[in-house]
C-alpha cells in the first residue's frame, strides 16, 4: 500500500476515533486498516496511537505525525482537485495546429469565437502545411484534411471539404470554356502542388463514373492562395478548395466550370494526441467545431 494512502487512513482513524469507521470510508476491512497502521509504526519506529476499549488516542509522536499528515493529505487533495477541474473545464493554453490557407480563412475566426466564449482559454495557433508530430510539437488539437491513417491519435470527424474548378471570365473569353472533362487537357492548369496526384484531376459524371484527366501546369505552387491569384489574373484553370474560391466566385472574379461533374471531397478531422483522458479545453473546442462544417459551410 502506498505511503500517501497510509497517511490518509491514519488521519481518518484519528478524526473518526475508530478503525472500523475509517475502514468503511476506504471500502476495506478493519483488520486491513489496523495492519496498515502497525506497518507505519514499524517503519517509523514509534508508537502513534494508544488503543483501548474506549477508542484511540494520540501519543506525543502521533500528534506531531498527525499534523504533518493532515497537511500533506490536504495538499494532495487540492492538487488533484486542480487537475480534475482543469481536465473538466475549458481553461488554460490551447495549442491549435492547422494548414496555412484553411487556418487563416476558416480556423482563425472560429478560434476567436471560441476564445470569446471561454475567457479562461488562451490560444497558440500555428500554421504548417505538413503533417507535424502532435506530441513532439506540443499540439493539443490539429485540424487536418483527408483520410486519416490508422494511429493512436484521437480524432473526430467534422465534415467534408469540397473542391471546385475555376477560371477567370477573361481567360474563358480568350481560350474558350471546357464543356467536357477531357477538354481540360487542352488548357493551362494552375496546380496546387500539396495535393497528391496533382497532375491528374479526378472528376465524376452525374452517373458516378470516374474520369481521370491529365493536365499541363502553367503554374505550380504549394500555396493555394497563389493558385487562386493566378486564376483571378486569367493565367489558367485551377482546381482548388471551395472555401478558398468562395469570395471570388461571389464577386465574379472567377466562375465555376463543369458544375455537372463532381470532384473529390476531403474529410475534415479534429485530431489530438490521445483518445483517452482528453483535456477539457480540447474536448470543448472539438465540440464547438462539430456542426460548423455541415452542408455549404463555406458560405458562412
Amino acid at each position: 500500500m502506498d505511503r500517501l494512502l497510509a497517511m490518509e487512513m491514519f488521519v481518518r482513524v484519528v478524526e473518526t476515533g475508530s478503525f472500523s469507521k475509517a475502514a468503511r470510508e476506504f471500502n476495506t476491512t478493519q483488520p486491513t486498516v489496523t495492519k496498515q497502521l502497525a506497518a507505519t509504526e514499524a517503519r517509523l519506529g514509534a508508537r502513534l496511537l494508544n488503543r483501548n476499549t474506549r477508542g484511540v488516542g494520540l501519543t506525543e509522536a502521533g500528534a506531531l505525525y498527525y499534523e504533518k499528515c493532515k497537511s500533506i493529505v490536504r495538499d494532495a487533495q487540492e492538487a488533484e482537485g486542480i487537475v480534475r477541474t482543469r481536465q473538466s473545464r475549458a481553461q488554460g493554453l490551447l495549442r491549435i495546429g492547422t494548414s496555412t490557407a484553411f487556418g487563416r480563412r476558416v480556423v482563425v475566426p472560429l478560434a476567436l469565437e471560441f476564445m470569446s466564449r471561454h475567457p479562461q482559454v488562451q490560444v497558440d495557433l500555428s500554421f504548417d502545411d505538413r503533417y507535424v508530430d502532435l506530441v513532439a510539437q506540443g499540439i493539443d488539437v490539429a485540424i487536418r484534411m483527408g483520410r486519416l491513417a490508422d494511429s493512436s491519435l484521437g480524432a473526430r470527424f467534422l465534415g467534408l471539404n469540397p473542391w471546385v474548378i475555376v477560371a477567370a471570365p477573361a481567360y474563358l473569353r480568350k481560350h474558350g470554356q471546357p464543356k467536357k472533362p477531357q477538354e481540360l487537357s487542352a488548357h493551362m492548369a494552375l496546380i496546387y502542388s500539396s495535393v497528391v496526384g496533382d497532375d491528374v484531376w479526378q472528376l465524376r459524371s452525374q452517373r458516378g463514373t470516374a474520369v481521370s484527366v491529365p493536365v499541363t501546369a502553367r503554374l505550380r505552387s504549394n500555396n493555394v492562395s497563389a493558385v487562386l491569384a493566378a486564376a483571378r489574373a486569367g493565367l489558367g484553370i485551377a482546381l482548388i478548395p471551395r472555401y478558398v474560391a468562395q469570395d471570388s466566385l461571389v464577386g465574379g472574379q472567377v466562375v465555376a466550370l463543369l458544375p455537372d461533374h463532381g470532384l473529390a471531397e476531403q474529410e475534415i478531422h479534429a485530431v489530438f494526441p490521445s483518445p483517452k483522458l482528453v483535456p477539457g479545453k480540447v474536448s470543448s473546442f472539438v465540440a464547438f467545431l462539430q456542426g460548423r462544417f455541415d452542408a455549404r459551410w463555406w458560405e458562412a
